[in-house]
């Protein structure tokens, strides 16, 4: 049963593999955005536009304060993936145990940091006084389901590894279903408002991470989890550390840009909020195509480059960017062009849909834009380069949303000033990352087979 689920990466034709590998790690992903995007709608609907505003302002704190781990789990993907690529099976072993050990810690001081953080961070974002109890009592229970959140998301690395995207996306499915259940349980029957969909979405994560966990027990070797010999090589750790911490760190002075970028919405009011957040879901789902070509590309490079077929990279590279630029964009083009009826899945508040429609054509429209930087990005990481795309994008995207937030908004502080922050600053970052990986392919690859 493992063999059907794995892919060849190292020999034969790229482009369906690669799709088959990218729809169902799309899929997946789209489903645990779906966790956020029920709750949000569900709270929307049954209980009121600030318990919206709770829920959907949550999510770029939740990103700063994951993202670091996540970027780990990044780097246990690659380096899994070299070692496939080099047929070292003792390594993948080692490689697997240190995964394991690393998500249940990471769980764990993720689940004390977010409780930790709740009520000062959402103070400093400005959040208003009618939204701030609401948020607080969220981001709080949601945190407790962290070591769950983590075990899933690090089993997942290592099933991806390999080339399984779909068991995965399974999993996923059977979690929404009983997240949408739980939902509607608590909200409307319960009445528990923001309580009960951070609640439904925690016993969904659970559920989740005990459904991937068997599935690796009973695994083949040397991918296989033994519960009882986690533990973790060093010999393994630093290399995930040095590829997952500079993407980790990314992420989250990605996130903290994006946290300044919310406390200017904030002062909007709850409207503005609310309309942002649900417009931010469309960005998710869309976004979440831009990364399922990144994980191919990081996934499919980092097998080829680790078994030296590095006419191959480019390849890769190049499906990947295509794919995910065409992918992402109609998905752009179509929620963007009929944003007051998607709007309408989370609120029929007209205040909140305008807000909305300015978010979704302003930002959304121009989304596909990312694919430049983010496919070039996860190239890089592939080939065990993840320093400088970091570097690249903490100035090209960070350093000018802040500088945007505290030198233009002041000036024309107006709800469209906000949102243009973001194709200008996908703009910048694509052109410098996109000339990174060049100029690192063309010494790396292409002069070697010249």
């Amino acid at each position: 049963m493992a063999k059907s689920n794995e892919i060849d990466m190292l020999h034969g034709p790229l482009f369906m593999k690669i799709l088959l590998f990218t729809l169902p790690l799309a899929a997946s992903s789209v489903l645990q955005q779906l966790f956020n995007s029920i709750d949000v709608a569900v709270v929307g609907h049954f209980a009121s536009s600030q318990a919206l505003a709770a829920v959907g302002s949550n999510a770029p704190v939740i990103s700063l304060i994951i993202n670091l781990f996540l970027g780990v789990s990044m780097g246990a993907n690659v380096i899994i993936s070299n070692h496939i690529g080099q047929n070292d099976d003792k390594k993948i072993k080692q490689a697997v145990a240190t995964a394991g050990m690393v998500a249940v810690v990471g769980g764990l001081l993720l689940m004390f940091i977010g409780v930790a953080v709740a009520k000062p961070i959402l103070t400093l974002m400005g959040t208003p006084p009618d939204v701030l109890p609401l948020a607080i009592l969220y981001l709080r229970i949601y945190f407790l389901g962290m070591p769950f959140f983590m075990m899933f998301n690090f089993g997942s690395a290592i099933l991806r590894s390999l080339g399984d995207t779909r068991r995965p996306l399974y999993i996923l499915v059977a979690a929404g279903i009983v997240n949408t259940v739980l939902n509607l349980t608590f909200v409307i029957v319960f009445h528990m408002g923001v309580a009960g969909v951070a609640i439904a979405t925690g016993i969904a994560n659970m559920v989740s991470a005990m459904l991937i966990i068997r599935l690796l027990m009973l695994e083949k070797e040397p991918f296989r989890l033994h519960i009882n010999n986690i533990k973790v090589k060093w010999a393994e750790l630093k290399p995930m550390l040095m590829i997952g911490v500079p993407a980790g760190l990314q992420g989250m002075v990605f996130s903290f840009s994006n946290v300044l970028v919310q406390s200017a919405i904030n002062s909007h009011g709850a409207e503005a909020i609310a309309g942002s957040a649900a417009a931010q879901n469309f960005e998710y789902y869309c976004y979440y195509v831009i990364a399922a070509f990144d994980g191919a590309a990081i996934t499919f490079i980092g097998q080829n480059y680790g078994a030296g077929l590095k006419h191959r990279v480019m390849r890769i590279y190049w499906i990947c960017m295509v794919m995910s630029i065409v992918g992402s964009g109609v998905l752009n083009e179509l929620f963007a062009w009929q944003s007051d009826f998607f709007l309408g899945f989370f609120s029929n508040d007209q205040g909140v849909k305008a807000f909305g429609t300015i978010r979704m054509e302003t930002v959304l429209a121009f989304q596909f834009i990312a694919c430049s930087y983010e496919i070039s990005a996860s190239a890089l990481r592939g080939m065990g380069k993840s320093m400088l795309p970091t570097v690249l994008t903490i100035f090209g995207t960070c350093l000018l949303r802040i500088v945007w937030v505290y030198v233009v908004c002041p000036i024309w502080h107006s709800f469209d000033t906000i949102m243009l922050v973001y194709p200008i600053t996908w703009c910048t970052t694509g052109i410098l990352v996109c000339t990174a990986f060049y100029l690192t392919a063309k010494r790396l690859i292409l002069l070697k087979n010249t």
